[in-house]
């Protein structure tokens, strides 16, 4: 029996993915800051969730996601779909803030310490380090500055590279990690509740099953989806001197 922990499982993407991993039989830690909602998900299959409150920019989040670990008996896989993002045109601070604490520290601290679970040796299995998968959400956002949305472009960025970092640090070093790089476009979650008509609007649903199938199929990094694959192949193309004219 398969067995994952998702971290930011109380809504949106990250919810999506742990019922379609219930339905497959996985045992899962499902974690968030809102219990009820992950009440709500162990109510599903009460012997296979186990629940545990952890806020990603507190220090005691990497303490609670091991705790967790252990209550599970180990893990094979680790999802990480916590973070934030809004438009913040006008540059407020407390915006940037916030999202630099949740999306750069949060996520170094979480993805961190689940590479370091991975890494350590396994001595049941006679293994030098655990053999495990680690994914994470992070944006077609990353792949460009977007004048919109400084601080979430910029955040998603820096999760773009600490995850290709890891991926190398983990093949030099030897270690049986598989890390996914999942880059979803606009998806119709909570995140987006700004009002703004977002383009290419995708369901969590939808998205859900890419990521399941992209986990299978140890998929390295995973643009869902077609749309936006070709979006983000062609803006990546647009030179600086023009980028900074076009009006987002």
């Amino acid at each position: 029996m398969k067995k994952a922990i998702i971290v930011g499982a109380s809504s949106g993407i990250g919810q999506e993915v742990a019922k379609l991993l219930l339905a497959e039989g996985w045992t899962l830690g499902v974690a968030a800051r809102r219990e009820d909602k992950l009440l709500e998900l162990q109510a599903l299959a009460p012997d296979r969730v186990e629940v545990m409150t952890i806020d990603v920019t507190q220090p005691d989040a990497e303490e609670r996601l091991l705790s967790l670990i252990d209550r599970l008996g180990g893990i094979d896989l680790y999802f990480h779909a916590s973070g934030i993002g809004r438009q913040n045109r006008t540059l407020e601070a407390d915006i940037e803030l916030r999202t630099a604490q949740t999306n750069a520290l949060g996520f170094m601290r979480m993805i961190g310490a689940a590479f370091r679970y991975f890494s350590q040796p396994n001595a049941r299995h006679q293994r030098e380090s655990r053999e495990g998968i680690l994914a994470a959400i992070t944006s077609i956002a990353g792949t460009k500055g977007l004048g919109p949305a400084p601080a979430y472009s910029a955040t998603k960025a820096l999760q773009a590279n600490y995850l290709e970092a890891l991926e190398q640090q983990a093949r030099q070093r030897h270690l049986p990690i598989h890390i996914l790089d999942i880059r979803p476009g606009f998806v119709d979650t909570a995140l987006l509740n700004d009002d703004f008509p977002y383009p290419m609007l995708m369901r969590p649903e939808a998205v859900a099953r890419d990521i399941v199938s992209s986990i299978k199929r140890r998929r390295h990094v995973r643009t869902i989806d077609w749309r936006y694959r070709m979006l983000t192949f062609f803006w990546r193309l647009v030179p600086r001197w023009l980028w900074r004219r076009i009006k987002l």
